[in-house]
């Protein structure tokens, strides 16, 4: 592996970090708001899930005893 210098190494990640494209305020804001929306769905569904799977315990377990 070849060794650069520190100072080439910092231009290195410089030039780097130039090539990326950061997201505006308005893309980082929207996504934000949808990465929300996503998790209280989810937080929803598996809520849903949850009381269905506890009901058909609660169902067997009562019909057993």
């Amino acid at each position: 592996m070849a060794r650069t210098n520190p100072l080439q190494f910092i231009q290195q990640v410089r030039a780097e970090v130039a090539k990326v494209i950061w997201p505006t305020r308005r893309e980082t804001g929207l996504t934000t708001v949808m990465v929300m929306i996503m998790a209280a769905l989810f937080a929803f569904f598996f809520f849903t899930v949850d009381l269905l799977i506890r009901f058909g315990l609660e169902t067997i377990l009562r019909m057993s005893s």
